[in-house]
């Protein structure tokens, strides 16, 4: 954690905005099917189901294929920002958002590249060991996509946080060129500044099911801007400076969860394994 801003409105209506949150609805009976992140009127990723009790999901969809970068602030990412207000950031991304309640957060993470069902993979690690395999594929949750772990640490006894970068395409869609520019940019000691839009998912099992019960709280950034930036700072074992804009209440969090990220961003990581 670097600094925390403010909660304020940001956005323009759900009608102009790129990016917004939304709910499918079953054809029949007109329950809720899906909850949904939207770009440009298509679905992009499909979010945790608002049980609260089914796995935390971010999965990606086809609508999925845009990066959202902003030509009038790419100089001043370039280079870390000291805080969220700095530059214009804010209110620049804030146009392509939903209208609603955002916490700024302005983080160091150092990513780390994983790949659905490979070392490291949260949904056939973590998240089996607590909900088990998806009963009728017999699998685990699939995200769809490669996908950067950032930080984790303890909540309190029987919760643990679990952060993810998610990014707009695959990593395999971005310039060669590009992301070896930032890898020498970063060997200089550039550390450049990457914004996303971002969700906090408390999951719990029911009761009765899980091998190891406890909560899980998914703070998933959905990337805007910095493609390039995450894959060269995972490749070179570089820290990037990530901005966050939390969507409060859009989220399956209350608003004494979403107050709590600042200070459970600032402890020391730890895994699941550290528990006492």
């Amino acid at each position: 954690m670097i600094k925390t801003g403010a909660p304020r409105t940001l956005g323009r209506r759900a009608s102009e905005a790129r990016l917004r949150f939304d709910t499918e609805l079953q054809e029949t009976g007109g329950g809720a099917r899906r909850r949904l992140l939207v770009v440009d009127d298509e679905p992009a990723f499909e979010l945790s189901f608002y049980c609260g009790t089914c796995p935390f999901l971010f999965r990606r969809l086809e609508g999925a294929r845009e990066k959202l970068s902003l030509e009038g602030v790419q100089e001043r990412l370039t280079g870390a920002l000291d805080d969220p207000d700095e530059g214009g950031v804010i209110d620049a991304f804030g146009n392509l958002l939903p209208q609603g309640e955002y916490l700024p957060l302005l983080l160091s993470v150092e990513p780390r590249l994983v790949a659905p069902g490979r070392e490291g993979d949260y949904f056939s690690g973590e998240q089996v060991i607590t909900w088990g395999v998806d009963q009728f594929w017999g699998l685990p949750e699939y995200p769809h996509t490669p996908y950067y772990r950032t930080f984790e640490t303890a909540v309190h006894a029987n919760a643990h946080l679990y952060e993810f970068v998610v990014p707009m395409v695959p990593p395999t869609w971005n310039d060669r060129e590009r992301v070896e520019e930032y890898v020498t940019l970063m060997g200089q000691g550039t550390v450049p500044t990457a914004v996303a839009i971002s969700t906090l998912d408390v999951c719990e099992p029911a009761a009765g099911m899980p091998i190891d019960h406890y909560q899980h709280w998914g703070l998933t950034h959905f990337l805007l801007d910095g493609h390039h930036k995450l894959e060269a700072a995972a490749t070179a074992g570089r820290p990037v400076h990530l901005l966050s804009l939390l969507a409060l209440g859009e989220g399956l969090a209350g608003a004494e969860d979403c107050a709590r990220l600042p200070t459970l961003r600032a402890r020391p990581r730890s895994d699941r394994s550290d528990r006492a």
